[in-house]
C-alpha cells in the first residue's frame, strides 16, 4: 500500500514550463500520483503533445500558452485555470531561458534583460499570482498550497558567462524565503529547486560535446546527467502533505555535483 501522503488525488498542480524538459517530467509525475495538472508553455505544439502525454494517464489536464514575461498574461491564465479547475494547490514556477554570452564584458544589455523578464520576473508573476489565490482561499477556511521555483546550481555555483542566468537563480531563492516566511500563517508553502546538469533542450549542444561529458559530467559522482524524470519525485513530495511542515528550503538535485 503506497503512503497515504503521496496521494494527489483531488489536488491541482500548475506547472509553468511545463510542456518539455523539466516540467514535463513534474507533470507525468503529479499525474501519477493522481493530481489533476496545468501547463504552461508558449509554445502552441509542445502543449498539445504534453496533453497527449498526460491525457494518456487518466487525470484532467490543462495547457495554456503563456509567456511568463508578460505580467497580464500570467493574470489571466492563473485566473482562467482556478476557474476551469475549481482551485490550485501547488505552483511550480520552472519556465525558464538560458542566454550567455562569450565574456562578461561581452554581455548586452539586451541578454539581460531578456533572461531577467523571463526567469526573474516570470517567476515573480507565477509566484504572487499563485500567493494571492492561495491566500483568498485560507481567508474562506481553506487553507494550505505549495508553491516552488526552479532554480538552478548556478545560483550557488560559479556560472562563468552566465552572469545573467546565475543572478536571475539566485534572485528566486531569496524571493522563496521571504514568500515561506511572509505566507506561512496561510499554511502556504514555498521552497526552491536546484538542478545540476539535466539533459534538457537548453543543454542539448554540451551534451553532444565529448570534451564537456569528459570535463564535467566526469566529476559529477552518479556519472550520469539528469534526467527530467528525476524531478517527479521532488514535485510530488512538494505537492503533498507529506511536506506540509517543510518551508523555505533549497533542495540540490545534481548528482552529487557541487560537493564533489
Amino acid at each position: 500500500m503506497a503512503y497515504a501522503p503521496f496521494n494527489l488525488t483531488g489536488k491541482v498542480v500548475l506547472i509553468t514550463g511545463g510542456n518539455r524538459g523539466i516540467g514535463l517530467g513534474m507533470a507525468k509525475a503529479v499525474a501519477e500520483a493522481g493530481a489533476d495538472v496545468v501547463v504552461w508553455g508558449s509554445s502552441a505544439s509542445h502543449n498539445q503533445n504534453a496533453l497527449g502525454v498526460l491525457d494518456t494517464l487518466g487525470v484532467r489536464a490543462l495547457a495554456q500558452q503563456v509567456d511568463v514575461s508578460d505580467e497580464a498574461a500570467v493574470v489571466a491564465a492563473m485566473a482562467e485555470a482556478a476557474l476551469t479547475m475549481g482551485r490550485i494547490d501547488s505552483v511550480f514556477a520552472n519556465a525558464g531561458i538560458g542566454l550567455g554570452a562569450p565574456s562578461f564584458s561581452e554581455m548586452t544589455a539586451e541578454t539581460w534583460r531578456k533572461v531577467m523578464a523571463v526567469n526573474m520576473d516570470g517567476a515573480f508573476f507565477t509566484c504572487r499570482e499563485a500567493c494571492k489565490h492561495m491566500v483568498e482561499r485560507a481567508k474562506a477556511g481553506d487553507r494550505g498550497g505549495s508553491i516552488a521555483v526552479t532554480s538552478s546550481l548556478a545560483a550557488i555555483d560559479g556560472a562563468a558567462r552566465n552572469e545573467a542566468y546565475a543572478a536571475a537563480k539566485g534572485g528566486v531563492i531569496t524571493m522563496m524565503k521571504a514568500i515561506a516566511v511572509e505566507h506561512a500563517r496561510y499554511g502556504v508553502r514555498a521552497n526552491a529547486i536546484l538542478p545540476g546538469w539535466i539533459a534538457t533542450d537548453m543543454t542539448a549542444r554540451n551534451q553532444d560535446s565529448r570534451k564537456f561529458n569528459d570535463n564535467v559530467i566526469s566529476r559529477v559522482p552518479l556519472r550520469r546527467w539528469g534526467e527530467p524524470e528525476d524531478f517527479g519525485g521532488i514535485a510530488v513530495y512538494l505537492t503533498s502533505d507529506a511536506s506540509r511542515f517543510h518551508t523555505g528550503d533549497t533542495f540540490l538535485i545534481d548528482g552529487g555535483y557541487a560537493i564533489y
